[in-house]
């Protein structure tokens, strides 16, 4: 899937070079310079739990692949429907309506996606949702800008086109898709098929109206653009760093209420639980294992402290009543991988207070 969808990517920006190889060039060099800003914006949010490497680069891929197929496809047949005959132009209704409708659903699909088989169980807390649609928004933003870039009558339009996109809202698609993120979490706190359909709608409709009004800004004049930044995007976007911000550390508070548990059942030691609590407590320790065990040794307590993390969650799950037959074969699998990782490596036994022979 992966490859195929790269291949994909790597095609369309084939096609753009070969129609305007000077301006697709430059798009190409800025949007990535200010993607890998977004992106590293969003792995250090996903510092706590870190996810698979392989889903945030699959997040990412379909961005830049599958949604943009998606929504071109949806986008044509809408406006087919809608103005048949038309000239072919992008017209009002495609940039106000046509756009956000289509773009939000290319998008949120992966997030859909996400829900399902044993990708769900990487869906542990509000960060994750935010930072899989982070990267979504990312990737289907660094095609886009090289498109509108490309696309710009002269070189100094491009270098405006892209001051425009890549300076005052490089995160926009990113934040217009946590929308559809937030309706997604909230529809896993919900037992009913019907309160998970109705949070996912929810959330999907405030990611449309948001890419709507960002859109439609730009019919009014430059007046209109700055009045919804201002007013808009900047306050929303400061709402959703403080979820980001507050999400995280309700990761960490898990953990933090999981641990006496672990060690009463004996999964965790005492002395482990002194510094699996924080990042910082945790640094130290993947820090003093790395100096007296070389960096495997401290890649070994790294992992440690992440399937700590994994069962800390799973046991959250569980204390909420959302413990299905499932889940509960969750949590035998990730106490048991638990174990695995610390018989890894002799490290883990010194920091965890007990003797190696």
């Amino acid at each position: 899937m992966l490859i195929a969808l790269g291949t994909l990517a790597g095609l369309i920006v084939i096609v753009l070079t070969a129609v305007n190889p000077v301006g697709t060039s430059i798009g190409f060099v800025l949007s990535s310079i200010a993607m890998t800003v977004v992106v590293l914006c969003y792995l250090w949010l996903d510092r706590w739990e870190p996810e698979p490497p392989r889903l945030l680069i699959f997040a990412f891929i379909w961005g830049t692949s599958a949604a943009v197929v998606i929504s071109s496809i949806l986008q044509i047949v809408l406006e087919a429907w809608v103005n048949p005959g038309g000239s072919g132009d992008i017209s009002p209704f495609t940039l106000v309506v046509g756009a956000p409708l289509t773009e939000e659903a290319a998008k949120g699909a992966f997030l859909l996606l996400m829900m399902t088989g044993v990708r769900r169980n990487e869906l542990n807390s509000l960060t994750d949702c935010l930072v899989y649609a982070g990267l979504v928004g990312a990737g289907f933003a660094w095609l886009e800008d090289i498109l509108y870039i490309a696309n710009a009558d002269s070189v100094a339009d491009s270098l405006f086109t892209a001051a425009l996109r890549l300076i005052m809202s490089p995160f926009a698609h990113s934040l217009f898709t946590t929308m559809t993120a937030i309706g997604v979490w909230y529809a896993l706190q919900r037992r009913s098929a019907a309160g998970k359909a109705g949070a996912i709608v929810l959330g999907y409709a405030g990611a449309v109206l948001l890419h709507a009004m960002w859109n439609g800004s730009s019919l009014f004049g430059a007046g209109a653009y700055f009045a919804v930044y201002a007013f808009w995007m900047v306050p929303v976007f400061a709402l959703a760093i403080t979820l980001a911000v507050r999400s995280r550390r309700r990761e960490q508070r898990v953990v933090a209420a999981t641990l006496p548990g672990m060690v009463a059942a004996g999964v965790v030691s005492p002395n482990e639980a002194t510094w699996l609590g924080s990042i910082r407590t945790r640094k130290l320790a993947i820090a003093e294992a790395t100096r007296f065990g070389g960096k495997p040794a401290g890649a070994a307590v790294k992992r440690f402290s992440h399937q700590v993390v994994e069962l800390a969650f799973v046991r959250d799950r569980i204390d909420r009543g959302f413990g299905d037959p499932r889940v509960l074969a969750l949590l035998h699998e990730e106490t048991y991988a638990l174990y695995a990782s610390r018989a890894s490596s002799p490290a883990l036994y010194q920091l965890a207070g007990f003797r190696t022979s």
